[in-house]
């Protein structure tokens, strides 16, 4: 069944509904922690002080209103373009130009798309964002998931937000005026806005095209993002303008730069108007429809605490006890950036265009079919989070990336905008599959296992296929070497070179898929590729302990520092890279001179302080020393990481979030459980945060965590027992876990 809150309608029956529901959950009211606002300003962070720059300074965030997975996020608006790295809010900004339905892939530096913003003003005086912008003040600046309110102090104006799955429902107070006006602008850089005011029905319809701009190409990506504003009182006047062209009682525009439309009103007593705002990728009357579906019998409160309860329900499937207010801040915010994307893509009905560029529209039935995978990053450890914590939702999500396959013929690497991309390295889609399957998350067809064991083993015969990012990045040479020799460029692909990051990775996918095999029967695949996986090791030069550049005649390059960022690497160094092996962590270390000698070599790398937690490819690199006897030490690395590199103020993110990894990692290692390597059914357990979590399975079941002791000066753990059975090795498994009960850590 599709999930209730992205596809049923939101009417006053949904109401009682929510009236019914869990009151343990409702009451909680554990969504008060969350704080928006925390990753919209420059890291304060210790790591992205001293590695970051640029955008890597921000976390990217933005205080979004919407649904878990929604379609549109709402947003307070600062910047008003739809350009690569550029988010479309900032705690430093000193203007907000609008309320925006993005679709801003959360903590990235990809770039918005289809987005449409609306702006409440007193007059038509001052028309465009550079123009019209208002000052405002944090401490009048309201942000939770489910609801935002701002004053625009230079109109005297409350800007209010809140919405549902695929709509924005907006509330604008004219202070001190008896009219006012709403500007409606489609954010489009490539000047292909269009505009439509129909006033006998108190609407602006419109769209903004779509393009797959992180290559930087600008192609289109074959869809726009379409949006119905409706009004709840009459237009007074309207018209469009280009620039600062006006054009009174003008009903329509396209085509032109700097394009919008603006409707004014006589107001009601309340001095209120609202606006709800239906959105869809596959046409105006798609995103009519989700406006109907969705807010026809929906007034503003009531939207918002419904909004409000179930970001409760979604926020209670982990109850922290004994903890302060900040740190469940920092939890409970960290859980909301996990919970972000990828994007609903379908609308109410199903309808939604269908992937890489097609002209025709599929229906996701029963199901949701999802978008905007930032997988590089996110195969980590934010969908195995949603493999322990929200499995529905993460088998919706899988089965969205194998439609993908179907429809294009490869299965993406890293799908966004509906369409392939080349964006970073790897071919992590696998990797994710293979955690869901290998944890019972989904099941697999015969013709499942073929598109994944394509992209293993075939490249695209047309170069134009293979340039628009099908199948994977120099795979010819890693199957003629073992390894992507330094002559081969990879000219093809958003990141260039990165030849030893990318023999890791494909390594690490090979193992995934290994594993998948296996356990569909497939031995001589099995066999196949776990022997592929083991590449890695042609990539180690023992003379420097560490990764480095191969040629095609086997030798290493000169080019080599182990502490500098190497065209060959990955955004790192050659040690951060070394320890990019999490499939076959016992191997690394006798390829490493065993335990002893592969200890003094993580201890070294901490203390030259390589570690980045700002950066995905070394998030593992902590949880290591349970693998080689000390797990003391990551347990004291881990609780150092949780203090130093997470806050509750607006700078306490580390790093881009790159949808929500960042926020992930905090989750699990909060727990005190890390999935090491995706696609093994198993998790290394180090330490939690806390002295009692409870975690709330789908099954029905619960896991409590306990560590007494740890609020009175307690860090060490003695003892870690599950059911009062000790657990070996500081390895539990997913299966195990997930049937419920008593995770112990005997503190001393």
């Amino acid at each position: 069944m599709k999930d209730f809150f992205l596809n049923t309608s939101f009417s006053m029956l949904a109401i009682a509904i929510f009236a019914c529901c869990s009151q343990s959950m409702v009451e909680s009211n554990v969504v008060n922690f969350v704080n928006p606002l925390i990753g919209t300003a420059p890291s304060i962070t210790i790591s992205a002080l001293k590695h970051g720059s640029g955008t890597e300074n921000n976390a990217q965030v933005i205080p979004s209103v919407t649904t878990p997975f929604g379609m549109t996020n709402w947003t307070p608006q600062t910047k008003s373009v739809e350009t690569k790295c550029v988010a479309p809010y900032y705690y430093v900004d000193t203007l907000i130009t609008g309320v925006r339905g993005s679709h801003w892939l959360s903590g990235s530096c990809t770039q918005d798309y289809g987005s449409v913003t609306l702006m409440p003003m007193k007059d038509t005086k001052r028309l465009l964002p550079e123009e019209r912008g208002s000052h405002y003040s944090h401490k009048n600046e309201i942000s939770t998931p489910y609801y935002y309110k701002v004053l625009l102090a230079d109109y005297n104006i409350e800007s209010e937000i809140t919405a549902t799955a695929r709509a924005g429902i907006l509330r604008f107070t004219f202070n001190n005026s008896d009219s006012g006006v709403v500007v409606v602008e489609p954010n489009s850089d490539k000047n292909e806005g269009y505009i439509k005011i129909i006033p006998d029905r108190n609407e602006i319809i419109g769209y903004n095209p779509v393009h797959r701009i992180y290559q930087g190409w600008g192609k289109s990506a074959g869809f726009k993002g379409y949006f119905v504003a409706r009004f709840d009182c009459g237009f007074n006047s309207f018209g469009t303008y280009q620039k600062n062209e006006i054009r009174k009682g003008a009903g329509e525009i396209s085509g032109k730069e700097k394009l919008g439309g603006f409707v004014s009103f006589k107001l009601h007593d309340d001095k209120t108007v609202i606006v709800k705002v239906g959105t869809s990728f596959t046409s105006i009357e798609e995103a009519r429809k989700n406006l109907e579906a969705e807010t026809s019998n929906l007034d503003f409160d009531a939207a918002k605490e419904i909004l409000k309860n179930k970001w409760n329900e979604m926020l209670s499937k982990v109850e922290i006890e004994d903890a302060s207010n900040d740190d469940k801040t920092k939890f409970y915010t960290a859980l909301y950036h996990s919970f972000l994307q990828p994007r609903l893509f379908n609308d109410y009905d199903g309808s939604y265009p269908s992937f890489a560029g097609s002209d025709s529209i599929c229906n996701s039935g029963e199901n949701n079919y999802y978008d905007d995978f930032s997988m590089w990053d996110t195969y980590r450890a934010l969908h195995p989070l949603y493999n322990l914590l929200i499995p529905k939702y993460s088998s919706d999500m899988m089965r969205s990336l194998l439609t993908k396959a179907a429809q294009g013929g490869w299965l993406p690497i890293f799908p966004c905008w509906n369409s392939y991309t080349s964006a970073m390295i790897g071919d992590h889609a696998i990797a994710a599959i293979a955690d869901a399957y290998i944890k019972g998350v989904i099941d697999l067809t015969e013709s499942d296992y073929q598109i994944l064991k394509k992209n293993a083993t075939q490249s695209p015969e047309k170069f134009e296929d293979y340039v628009n990012g099908k199948g994977r990045r120099a795979l010819k040479s890693y199957l003629r070497y073992g390894y992507i020799p330094l002559e081969d460029s990879v000219k093809e692909s958003f990141h260039k070179g990165e030849q030893v990051s990318r023999t890791l990775e494909y390594a690490y996918d090979d193992y995934a898929l290994s594993q998948i095999a296996r356990k569909m029967g497939k031995e001589d695949d099995y066999t196949y590729f776990l022997a592929r996986s083991k590449y890695y090791k042609n990539v180690f030069d023992p003379t420097v302990e560490c990764v480095r550049g191969k040629f095609a005649d086997g030798t290493f390059t000169n080019e080599f520092s182990k502490t500098e960022r190497m065209p060959y690497i990955t955004e790192g160094t050659p040690w951060q890279y070394t320890f990019y092996v999490p499939h076959d962590v016992e191997e690394l270390i006798e390829l490493m001179g065993g335990r002893d000698k592969f200890n003094r070599n993580l201890d070294k790398f901490f203390k030259a302080d390589q570690y980045w937690h700002g950066n995905e490819p070394g998030q593992q690199i902590p949880f290591l020393y349970t693998y080689s006897g000390q797990p003391w030490k990551t347990q004291e690395i881990v609780a150092t990481i949780l203090k130093e590199e997470y806050s509750p103020e607006p700078g306490g993110l580390s790093g881009n979030d790159d949808s929500g990894q960042i926020s992930a990692w905090y989750v699990l290692a909060t727990i005190g459980l890390y999935p090491v390597c995706p696609g093994k059914n198993e998790y290394a357990v180090s330490a939690p945060l806390f002295e009692n979590i409870l975690i709330y399975f789908e099954n029905g079941k619960t896991l409590t965590i306990t560590a007494d002791g740890m609020n009175t000066g307690k860090k060490k753990v003695k003892e870690i027992k599950f059911n009062n059975v000790k657990v070996k090795d500081n390895k539990i498994m997913h299966s195990e876990i997930i049937r419920g009960g008593k995770l112990e850590f005997v503190m001393e």
